[in-house]
């Protein structure tokens, strides 16, 4: 009887509230999308609150059960509970990537929090974790699914990550660490957007813009008329930012190389300028708090920890991948050099640059004379490309190729809520006309929005406890090109790639059909994560569908053979810097957590003057399990974390014109973003695709491979192990030189 009257009450209270606070009920909007347009920032911490009650409520009833611990009885009642918890943070954590105001920023820092005790809460709880425990260690004589065994094993597994096997004290300096990670992690993102903003080149006189094409200097002028400059006779002013569509393109083709130098320095120091959102101490925190959590949990390092439970398995292998990978790709950028200062030389005779030693290639080059040598060899010219990859055009190819392969179909949605003017959505049906998902696409940057490019769930699909299958919600973010008042926006191919990636993560949450949301869509190993979606940017500048999407915008002539053919020619161009700068970051990601502390003896080459506490252990390196001392000094100190970067990329030979693809005062994946002690999982995966790849061009666009692609990956999420995913797939094990092959490392 009091149960059923606590029922009541909580019932009442939610309709009540329900009122006021859009969290608090079912979305009677088009497919359940969010009702931006009534959710207030005032309503974000009641809600989360309110959802955290609600969830432990429910984990208190699945605890008080008197029955013998079962799955049906703990473990898909746990899944299915936090419904408003979800609804919340599913908003609020997209919202604080993509449009990030300073309130919500605010907001976000006083969630954490509560979100981080509440996981404490959860999975330190003893007699929650009897009860799963029981269900684990009886799953194989339950007649459990393949899947409900993961989802038991993923649970359990959770437990022991969070630290259940703790003694009280233990579990207590859990809870400190964790609480401290999360904050620590917002406020390496915050920096680093705060950084991004901070900086701008406003060019007035024309000579400082030599080499820029009339497209970049459009979306120049129209960012600096955003920013309230008004225009001069000569057309300008111009305004580039950090943000990648401004950034990249003013790198590729400004022959001012004074300005190259100050816009590529602005750029790679972002997080290390010693002001207030300077990342240094906030990453060597980080490290000391992950090295702390990794040894309570009885590993060695961070990185052990993490990969524990991945592919991969272990740091050693990892090692020994990259290992295999970076040299070739090093040697392969040292050749590519070669053909960059030959140009460079004949700069040099011709008077554009001084004859004397500085007049060698250096990192704010690489992308200047890279291009040229590009012209050069293949005679293309992307100014003369992106014509033809007008955004709408280039979705509909993404939509066209998920049609062939899959059968799916989309259709735009009128009239929707949205959380700002630039998202649109589609709705997506099956070739049976069945409801898919709906996708919401979000494509130009902003000053409240992070940079890069990804996808994100506002609702996972899952089967709900009447056995409903609840479809998902789907959001591709990316920072592309803008459209001007005098052209709209026209794609680079490198974000025309990234379209098609991001919208193969897309493809993994809308097709996902699991009954767990712990399993569902991209709740995968974080190295498969990326399979679908380096698969599905392999299509995009395959002839046969480049040709489909790829028509002039103002024409509409669809890509003429000529140029495709020279796209196809120049399709391994500059691989040797794009893989070194990826495998370098990788390295520096796995030389972070392979650390045993982040004090370092006075002699080690990267030890900062700051004097370690006392008490503090000197750091080893873990490498491919061999126990590396950093020094030999009894005196300890700090780590600099720039000299640490410093000393691992010279350790590994990383050629002098090239930097990682993200140094460690902004690597957002791996201090913020999830990916710590992960970055190694695009290439990781890229063995995977690229051996899919070459099944597929073998067996040709066939329905039966694609679907098979579709049941066997698409589906299943993290339903299974992913290698026996990949080889119901693919029936064999993957060919590990696929993706040496495809880089034109072999």
């Amino acid at each position: 009887m009091k149960r059923i009257f606590l029922c009541l009450t909580a019932f009442l209270t939610v309709m009540s509230c329900s009122r006021i606070n859009p969290f608090f009920a079912e979305w009677d909007t088009p497919y359940g999308i969010p009702p931006f347009d009534e959710i207030k920032e005032m309503h974000y911490l009641r809600a989360v609150k309110f959802g955290i009650r609600q969830q432990s409520s429910e984990i208190d009833a699945i605890i008080a059960n008197e029955h013998e611990p079962t799955f049906d009885n703990t473990i898909a009642p746990y899944e299915h509970s936090g419904e408003i918890l979800d609804r919340v943070t599913g908003v609020l954590f997209n919202l604080s990537e993509s449009d990030a105001t300073p309130s919500m920023q605010r907001i976000v820092e006083k969630v954490i929090p509560l979100l981080t005790e509440h996981n404490n809460n959860v999975f330190m709880n003893p007699y929650f974790f009897d009860r799963v425990k029981k269900v684990y260690e009886g799953m194989d004589d339950a007649g459990l699914t393949t899947e409900e065994k993961m989802v038991v094993k993923k649970l359990y597994e959770a437990f022991y990550a969070n630290g259940i096997a703790l003694d009280e004290a233990g579990q207590a300096r859990m809870r400190e660490i964790n609480g401290e990670l999360a904050s620590l992690e917002q406020t390496f993102g915050n920096n680093l957007l705060a950084q991004t903003n901070a900086f701008s080149l406003l060019l007035t006189d024309t000579s400082e813009i030599a080499g820029l094409p009339a497209s970049v200097l459009e979306a120049a002028s129209a960012e600096a008329a955003a920013a309230g400059r008004n225009s001069t006779p000569a057309g300008g002013p111009w305004l580039f930012t950090l943000h990648n569509p401004s950034y990249v393109p003013f790198m590729t083709y400004s022959a001012r190389r004074d300005l190259r130098e100050r816009m590529f320095k602005a750029y790679s120091s972002r997080g290390n300028n010693n002001d207030r959102s300077d990342n240094k101490d906030v990453v060597l925190r980080i490290m000391a708090l992950r090295i702390e959590k990794s040894r309570l949990l009885g590993y060695e390092t961070p990185a052990e920890f993490i990969l524990s439970d991945k592919m991969a398995e272990n740091p050693g292998n990892v090692d020994a991948f990259l290992g295999r990978i970076f040299p070739a790709a090093n040697d392969k950028a040292r050749k590519e050099v070669l053909a960059m200062q030959a140009i460079m030389d004949e700069d040099v005779v011709a008077g554009l640059l001084p004859a004397d030693s500085t007049s060698v290639i250096r990192p704010w080059d690489w992308a200047y004379y890279a291009e040229r040598v590009r012209q050069r060899e293949y005679a293309l010219d992307e100014a003369e490309i992106k014509p033809y990859f007008k955004m709408e055009n280039v979705r509909d190819g993404v939509f066209s190729l998920a049609h062939e392969m899959y059968g799916l179909n989309f259709a735009p949605i009128d009239s929707i809520p949205v959380y700002h003017p630039d998202v649109e959505g589609f709705k997506v049906t099956d070739s049976d006309g069945s409801f898919v998902g709906v996708i919401l696409t979000d494509y130009y940057p902003r000053s409240t929005k992070r940079g890069g490019a990804w996808m994100s769930n506002f609702r996972s699909q899952e089967i709900s406890e009447e056995g409903e299958d609840i479809r998902p919600i789907i959001v591709n973010v990316g920072n592309f090109t803008k459209p001007t008042p005098g052209k709209p926006s026209l794609l680079t191919l490198d974000e025309t790639a990234t379209m098609f990636h991001e919208f193969g993560h897309a493809l993994h949450g809308l097709l996902s059909k699991c009954a767990y949301k712990d399993v569902s869509g991209t709740s995968v190993a974080r190295d498969f994560v990326e399979l679908p979606s380096q698969f599905n940017e392999d299509w995009a500048l395959y002839p046969p569908v480049l040709k489909r999407y790829a028509k002039h915008y103002e024409t509409g002539e669809t890509i003429p053979d000529s140029l495709v053919s020279k796209i196809t020619a120049a399709s391994q161009f500059n691989y040797g810097f794009m893989t070194t700068e990826l495998a370098a970051a990788s390295i520096l990601d796995m030389r972070w957590h392979e650390l045993t502390s982040v004090y370092v003896p006075a002699d080690c080459p990267f030890a900062s003057s700051t004097a370690a506490p006392e008490g503090a252990e000197p750091a080893f390196l873990v490498i491919n399990g061999e126990k590396i001392a950093t020094g030999t000094s009894s005196e300890l100190r700090l780590i600099d974390p720039v000299a640490f970067e410093q000393c691992m990329m010279s350790e590994i030979g990383l050629i002098d014109e090239i930097i990682p693809r993200y140094r460690t005062t902004y690597f957002n994946h791996i201090f913020a973003g999830g990916y710590n002690a992960g970055y190694y999982s695009y290439l990781w995966a890229e063995v995977l695709d690229k051996d899919a790849f070459e099944y597929f061009k073998r067996k040709g666009l066939s329905s039966s491979v694609a679907m098979s692609f579709r049941h066997n990956i698409l589906e299943k999420g993290g339903s299974d192990e992913p290698m026996v995913l990949y080889k119901k797939f693919r029936g064999a094990e993957p060919d590990t030189d696929a993706l040496l092959r495809a880089r034109g490392l072999l």
